[in-house]
This record gives C-alpha cells, structure tokens and sequence, in this order.
C-alpha cells in the first residue's frame, strides 16, 4: 500500500475521502469499508474499558485512566475546590507510528 504523503498545508481526511481512498486501495466497495470502520470502532468501545486496553496495531492503544480526586483553583475567583475523581479516555501511539512521522534521532 503507497499512500501519498500529506503536506503541511493539506486539510485533514473527512470520513468520505478516508473510505473512498481505502476502497481504492483494497478493492473493496465504499459500503464494505465503511462497515469495516464502524465495527472497529465499536470494538474499541467495547475493549477499550478492559484491563489492557483497545490496541490498533502500528497506530497505539486506546486506554482508560483513572484519575483521582485532587483540590484545584477556580481562576476567577482563586476559590479552593475539590475535583471529584473520574475515568478519562487515553490514546498511547505506538513506537511505529511515532518513528513513521518523526524519525528519531541518531
């Protein structure tokens, strides 16, 4: 698969482009790709609140976080307040992702 490099002033993929260009790439129908998409999607949903994760492989790894209650400041008036614990959604990208985008450095 050669996909064109995106330049700096490109605009980003809309969900349209994104299933046109993988269809044409994979040879399968606009409709096929499309619910190849959802379902990943609705697999990473379901996976990602598991102890390990929701891995996409060569791009990272959907996470969820618990973050625990902490006292903050309300900038308008600089009032202490107390932030309730909570779980938040993560997305960890994976070393080849990384190194495909940004080279390291030797």
């Amino acid at each position: 698969m050669a996909f064109k490099k995106a330049k700096a002033a490109d605009k980003s993929l809309t969900k349209a482009k994104i299933i046109e260009t993988l269809a044409e790439e994979t040879e399968l129908s606009k409709k096929d790709v499309d619910t190849v998409l959802a379902a990943l999607a609705q697999l990473s949903y379901s996976q990602a609140p598991s102890a390990s994760g929701f891995t996409f492989p060569g791009v990272g790894k959907l996470v969820v976080q618990q973050r625990k209650a902490r006292m903050g400041r309300n900038p308008a008036t600089g009032e202490t307040i107390k932030i309730p614990a909570k779980k938040v959604l993560k997305f960890r990208i994976a070393k080849a992702a990384k190194d495909a985008i940004t080279p390291p450095k030797k």
